[in-house]
């Protein structure tokens, strides 16, 4: 990929940078061959379907395949990778006009692909456990040659000098790399939007938002313009936007996964690990990820990773499942209430799991810790990165940073302080959970379903697990917004639990059902820390008890 040139170094201006990266991204689609159709005149709020009409019966055959479908069609020759590769792209092509989620469409792909359709023919062997699966990829992960900008305009022209090491290793694996998704300014809001792409929109209804700050990834992947995505979690950036979306999208333990090459702020800072983790349509595709970046041993490479692989080990009891119905600071919207309620109902009828309310602890002040350890400059190199360019705060960038009481600039007597009020509350948490004795705890993934957009001002639901680094996993029930949810509905004269619960319970009475329909629904399943490969099987046990899908 050629280095950008037109940057704010070289004198542009911001809007300039903006519209150069944008005329990229779309010569990049532009180069499908044959071309994108026109879109229809009149596009309805859930995008889902467009492909139908856009599409022909191959690609759309190809692009409903999960990750564990199409690895022994691939292996077999059913589908040639390049087949499958360019089927992927001309959807994520589209998912892009739908709902503004590509920066660019890498065009190397093809060849990559062809190349392991030539070793598969050769040998009569696959390259590896993931040989011809399409993987996206969030912007601010390193890719030889590629921008990495983190979501700033003064940032753009600096490229990755090689790939990152979790991406060496989905390579090696047999994996193809063809799209790069957005991300927003500072990649610290639950939402995506920059002056550089604008704002990435939620196929199943467009004035709600994706996510973030992986919302590319949902949006894409939900919209199966992807089928298995990476991307980034430090407060809730892979499981918001798998939660909007529908999807599967799991945050691991920090630090297990490899992350060196990414490109961010606060590099070097220990004080809240952020992780890399996948989204994908399928739990099985959750898991073959993770089980093949653990099986090359990354931490061999990266020393600061811990060493442990991938584990397989049989529960000795019955489930136990803890449920949060609300964190005690604010109660998620009734679609949530309800999915919850019937999913605990199901579980209880299925016998094989055993279900305790979990009263949660002091909730609030987990985000006042987290909140003034995000940025120990007092967020000085994020403002440096906006104000090199001049380009506008975004309104969420301006929340979690210059409207945030928690923040400050530490010293390093203070910084010692917060982080020992981090390891307390951690220490707390965990003689909980060992007097609770449960397995997992299930709760909501967000305040509500997708958000309307720039409203996404509640990170506690997932947050939380990054303060505590319990590994955490959003899943879809199946359900979108669009039925009745009286039984769950606020009680006559509800008094907010606090001011973050005004704020949402606003949101609720301005909307209601009608402002949120075709939002998928999602809950949130968190495990112990370092549990992650137990936190996958046991989502596997409660999905078979609920009586649901494993795939969306």
């Amino acid at each position: 990929m050629p280095r950008a040139k037109v940057t704010i170094a070289s004198g542009a201006s911001w809007q300039d940078v903006a519209a150069d990266r944008q005329r990229h991204r779309d010569a990049t689609i532009a180069s499908l061959n044959p071309p994108l159709r026109d879109l229809p005149a009149d596009i309805p709020l859930d995008t889902t379907r467009v492909p139908e009409s856009m599409l022909t019966a191959e690609e759309l055959e190809i692009t409903s395949q999960n990750v564990e479908d199409l690895i022994p069609k691939l292996a077999s020759g059913h589908w040639s990778a390049e087949t499958v590769i360019q089927a992927f792209m001309r959807r994520a092509g589209l998912a892009q006009r739908l709902t503004n989620c590509v920066t660019e469409l890498l065009l190397k792909a093809v060849k990559r692909a062809a190349e392991l359709d030539k070793y598969l023919a050769n040998t009569g062997k696959t390259v590896g456990p993931l040989h011809g699966i399409p993987i996206s990829i969030k912007e601010h992960i390193g890719l030889k040659g590629c921008d990495l900008n983190a979501g700033f305009v003064g940032w753009v022209g600096r490229v990755a000098e090689a790939d990152s090491l979790i991406l060496q290793i989905l390579w090696d694996a047999g994996a193809v790399f063809y799209v790069r998704t957005t991300q927003p300014q500072t990649l610290m809001h639950l939402e995506t939007s920059s002056n550089l792409y604008g704002t990435t929109v939620n196929p199943h209804n467009t004035t709600l938002t994706a996510g973030g700050s992986s919302g590319g990834e949902g949006a894409l992947i939900g919209s199966r313009g992807s089928i298995l995505g990476i991307g980034t979690d430090i407060g809730g950036s892979i499981r918001s936007p798998a939660a909007n979306n529908g999807i599967f999208g799991f945050k691991p333990t920090a630090p297990r996964l490899p992350v060196s090459g990414w490109s961010a702020t606060m590099a070097g800072s220990e004080a809240i690990l952020g992780t890399i983790g996948p989204l994908s349509t399928s739990l099985e595709g959750i898991s073959l990820f993770v089980r093949t970046v653990l099986s090359a041993r990354p931490w061999l490479r990266e020393p600061s990773l811990v060493a442990i692989p991938w584990r397989e080990e049989e529960r000795g009891r019955k489930l136990r499942v803890g449920v949060i119905w609300d964190d005690g600071v604010v109660r998620p919207h009734p679609p949530i209430t309800a999915a919850l309620s019937r999913v605990v109902e199901k579980l209880k009828e299925s016998g094989e799991v055993e279900v305790v309310d979990w009263e949660c602890w002091k909730h609030d002040l987990a985000w006042e810790i987290i909140a003034k350890l995000y940025f120990c400059d007092g967020g000085a190199e994020e403002k440096a990165a906006i104000a090199s360019s001049g380009e506008p705060w975004m309104p969420l960038s301006k929340w979690i940073l210059l409207d945030n009481p928690h923040v400050r600039e530490h010293t390093i007597p203070t910084l010692w302080q917060a982080q020992q009020e981090r390891d307390l509350y951690r220490t707390s948490y965990a003689a909980l959970w060992n007097a609770r004795d449960v397995d997992v705890i299930l709760c909501p993934a967000g305040p509500g379903v997708a958000p309307k957009l720039e409203t996404s001002r509640y990170w506690g639901y997932t947050s939380q697990w990054n303060l505590l680094n319990y590994p955490a996993i959003s899943f879809p029930i199946g359900s979108k917004v669009g039925g009745e949810y009286k039984a769950y509905e606020y009680p006559t004269n509800y008094e907010p639990l606090s001011e973050s619960d005004r704020y949402n319970y606003a949101l609720w009475r301005e909307h209601g059902v009608e402002g949120y329909v075709g939002a998928p629904v999602s809950l949130q399943l968190v495990g112990r820390i370092y549990e992650d490969e137990k936190l996958l099987r046991d989502l596997n046990t409660l999905l078979d008890a609920a009586g649901l899908s494993k795939t969306c």
